[in-house]
């Protein structure tokens, strides 16, 4: 196997990974758990789910785990074409990834005081709860950024379909918009629901490319296949 091929699989099984732990653990464990309403109903959600809550730990350790992973394979993959966007890739995808960790540091605290039975429980779980949400809140943001930078390196590599580097850049640009909308207007509902849309469909298609094809054929004959820049005008003689 082509060693950029390996690579571009490699990148789409973490990014797979990052996918998959995300919906288990964001998407599904968690609303099982926390009552954004009711700190009660959290606390009694905790001390009768003790194995689930830290399942769902556990997954957002996975999520920071494979977040990282991703980002530093998307790096490897796409140096050779951009340099700094593929550095940003890697650093955004990082600064998210610790947005998480400290998410999971707060439900894991939020669990032990559930556990332990200290006074007013109740009103610190459901403040470490919401704190771990707005901790994903404010992470989307680097998510976006993660997301334009990864768009552009699949426009000037020319080893992807140009659409899906379009996409993920409205997709970001979509995160960047989501963030800002649901601090300044927490009524908006399925209209800042819809704008995080491209980066899904971005996502699914780019993690799905990577691990079926990798990359198109002719990227093995040319490395990198950058859109290339006009040469430097000789210097005038003195």
């Amino acid at each position: 196997m082509h060693p950029l091929i390996r690579t571009a699989r490699v990148t789409g099984l973490f990014y797979l990974g990052l996918g998959v732990t995300g919906a288990l653990g964001f998407l599904t464990i968690r609303p099982m758990i926390f009552d954004a309403g009711d700190a009660d109903a959290t606390l009694a959600n905790l001390v009768a789910n003790e194995s689930l809550a830290r399942l769902g730990v556990a997954l957002e350790l996975l999520i920071v785990l494979t977040q990282t992973l991703a980002a530093v394979w998307f790096y490897r993959l796409f140096r050779t074409v951009d340099s700094t966007a593929a550095g940003s890739i890697a650093a955004f995808g990082v600064v998210n990834a610790v947005a998480i960790l400290g998410s999971a540091a707060m439900l894991a605290t939020a669990l032990g005081v559930a556990t332990g039975a200290a006074g007013g429980a109740a009103d610190t779980v459901q403040l470490l709860y919401l704190v771990s949400e707005n901790l994903w809140g404010v992470g989307g943001l680097f998510f976006g950024l993660w997301l334009i930078p990864m768009g552009w390196c699949v426009l000037r590599s020319g080893w992807l379909p140009r659409m899906l580097g379009w996409l993920l850049i409205a997709g970001g640009m979509g995160y960047l918009l989501m963030t800002f909308v649901s601090y300044l207007a927490p009524d908006a509902g399925i209209a800042a629901d819809l704008l995080v849309v491209p980066a899904t469909v971005g996502e699914f298609w780019i993690l799905g490319y990577l691990i079926v094809f990798g990359v198109r054929k002719r990227a093995l004959t040319g490395i990198p296949q950058a859109t290339p820049t006009a040469p430097l005008a000789p210097a005038s003689p003195a």
